[in-house]
């Protein structure tokens, strides 16, 4: 058996539509497989926390059920997506592997107690407001609703206005309340509102923060990536472009096998 690397979750921001998520799924099993990298696919059927009223959304939570256990039947991988109420995270553990709670809801008890009892490996985004440290309160309302199956994610810390900031510290201080810790990189490059009524973002920062982070200790990595992120309908400026993402990942590992 070869050497276990950082496990990855990565895919599009939304489901533009079922064609391009088959065709990014397609290329994401071949790009891992290759790497040998334990794999989650990530897309959003609903992104409910964007800038504006007339941002895309996504196809809402029926629909892209449906696509992801398209992508999972016919390509065996297995998947993440977010819940952003409590009434969606059952409907959500038809297909997801991973439950992802967004960093702006990681306070909200009933949110997480749902995402808890659906049994599913619950992924917690640390508030851009919120210590490292005070995810221990998170970590609690999980655990306590008898699941002990948690990742904690850092996703940037707002420095001023529009602008995030990673602390590297932050990442060994979660690791200490005894869960593996995820990087998102790309969400930790965004400048939230950035462009006035839409997130900006700068994804030359991408890797370096996310090499850093592993050096560091993070056990895994998120990044959303598309085919072109230029014309992508959400998050664009900070997703990594697909055709960029297996050289990378490349070198990512290389610092992972640094300091392991």
């Amino acid at each position: 058996m070869g050497k276990e690397y950082f496990s990855l979750i990565a895919g599009p921001c939304v489901i533009e539509s079922e064609e391009m998520i088959m065709d990014i799924a397609g290329k994401m099993k071949e790009i891992t497989g290759r790497l040998g990298l334990n794999y989650y696919f990530k897309a959003s059927y609903d992104k409910a926390n964007r800038t504006s009223l007339n941002a895309f959304r996504g196809p809402g939570i029926e629909e892209g059920v449906r696509i992801l256990k398209r992508v999972k039947e016919e390509y065996g991988l297995k998947i993440a997506t977010d819940i952003h109420e409590p009434w969606q995270a059952k409907k959500a553990a038809e297909v997801a592997d991973i439950i992802q709670i967004p960093a702006f809801l990681c306070r909200q008890t009933d949110l997480l107690v749902a995402a808890a009892e659906t049994g599913k490996t619950v992924n917690v985004k640390k508030a851009q407001f919120l210590a490292p440290w005070d995810m221990r309160n998170v970590v609690n309302k999980v655990k306590e609703s008898g699941n002990q199956d948690l990742l904690l994610c850092e996703r940037g810390t707002s420095f001023g206005y529009n602008t995030l900031v990673v602390d590297m510290t932050g990442l060994v201080e979660m690791k200490k309340l005894g869960c593996p810790v995820v990087f998102d990189a790309t969400h930790s490059v965004q400048k939230p509102g950035g462009k006035g009524d839409a997130t900006g973002g700068n994804r030359e920062f991408v890797e370096p923060l996310a090499k850093a982070a592993l050096a560091v200790g993070a056990d895994w990595l998120f990044m959303e990536v598309h085919p072109e992120p230029a014309e992508a309908l959400s998050d664009g400026p900070n997703m990594v472009k697909l055709d960029d993402l297996e050289e990378m990942l490349l070198r990512l590992m290389k610092v992972y096998d640094a300091v392991h």
